[in-house]
C-alpha cells in the first residue's frame, strides 16, 4: 500500500509551483497597457488640444499657447 509522505513536493509538484509562479509574475509584471490602468501621460500639446476641443479656451488662446509650446519643445 502506498502512503503519501510529502516526497512529491520536490518532484512534479515543485515543477507545477514554478510554472504557476512564472505565469503569475508574467501576468502582473507585463508593461502592456490595461484599459483604465497604466495609461501614458498626455503631452502639454495634447492637453491644450483637449481644452480647445472642450470649449474651455478660445481659438486665439489656443493659437497663442500652441506657439509657446512649440517654441519650448524646440529648445
Amino acid at each position: 500500500m502506498y502512503f503519501y509522505e510529502g516526497y512529491h513536493l520536490w518532484g512534479m509538484h515543485m515543477l507545477w509551483w514554478i510554472i504557476w509562479a512564472v505565469v503569475l509574475i508574467w501576468i502582473f509584471a507585463t508593461p502592456w497597457s490595461i484599459p483604465g490602468e497604466r495609461n501614458k501621460t498626455d503631452s502639454p500639446l495634447d492637453i491644450l488640444q483637449k481644452r480647445y476641443a472642450g470649449g474651455s479656451i478660445s481659438k486665439e488662446e489656443y493659437e497663442a499657447k500652441k506657439v509657446v509650446l512649440i517654441k519650448d519643445r524646440k529648445l
